[in-house]
């Protein structure tokens, strides 16, 4: 699947024709630049490597800077690999966020928000006791019995519990491109995608 490397702007919304109030997302999308090509005779497979965001110096390191010097460009904060692109572009070429059209549908993937460590209620859905009464005193929100005794004597994997919440690989599929602003490099889409305002995200055709 073809697509660009982004940023998450943040959210606001757009009256469609029929004066509906749609949520949608504002990303800055591109422009990437080509940074590798992967070939099948050397490499097996066909694909781009694309670059997002220039660093600065300090940041970077020699080897960084003698990959993205072949391409003629300052080392990248960002770089994915895609497939799938149907026009042939060389090592140093730029895509925009031309590469998309309004009106189709494209897969959003990124890291969601960190919520740190959570109760079941809040990581699951579970409902807790749901009432203060049966002799409960400050146990509305506890998982409760988790089933086990002198046998099997342990806790199954997968077992529903407290823990760390967020911080996952999410992917949003088929939102549908509302508005392409390509003097700006900006996408609007319809919906939510994963990550806090600034987050790299990669859009996917």
């Amino acid at each position: 699947m073809s697509g660009l490397i982004g940023r998450k702007i943040g959210m606001t919304s757009l009256f469609d024709e029929n004066g509906k109030n749609i949520p949608c997302t504002v990303i800055e999308a591109g422009p990437c630049v080509v940074t590798q090509v992967r070939t099948i005779e050397v490499d097996g497979y066909s694909a781009l490597q694309l670059g997002f965001d220039d660093k600065t110096a300090k940041s970077s390191n020699k080897a960084l800077d003698g990959h993205f010097k072949k391409a003629g460009s300052v080392a990248k904060k960002k770089v994915v690999e895609f497939q799938g692109f149907e026009e042939v572009y060389k090592l140093g070429d730029s895509i925009s966020v031309a590469h998309f059209e309004e009106g189709e549908f494209v897969d959003v993937s990124g890291v969601s928000k960190g919520k740190g460590f959570q109760g079941v209620v809040k990581r699951h859905g579970f409902a807790g006791v749901g009432q203060a009464t049966h002799g409960q005193h400050n146990r509305l929100r506890a998982p409760g019995s988790i089933g086990a005794a002198s046998y099997p004597a342990r806790v199954f994997k997968g077992m529903r519990m407290a823990g760390r919440m967020g911080g996952d690989k999410v992917k949003v599929q088929n939102l549908r491109v509302l508005k392409v602003v390509a003097e700006k490099n900006l996408l609007v889409v319809k919906g939510a995608i994963p990550g806090h305002k600034n987050a790299f995200v990669t859009i996917q055709k």
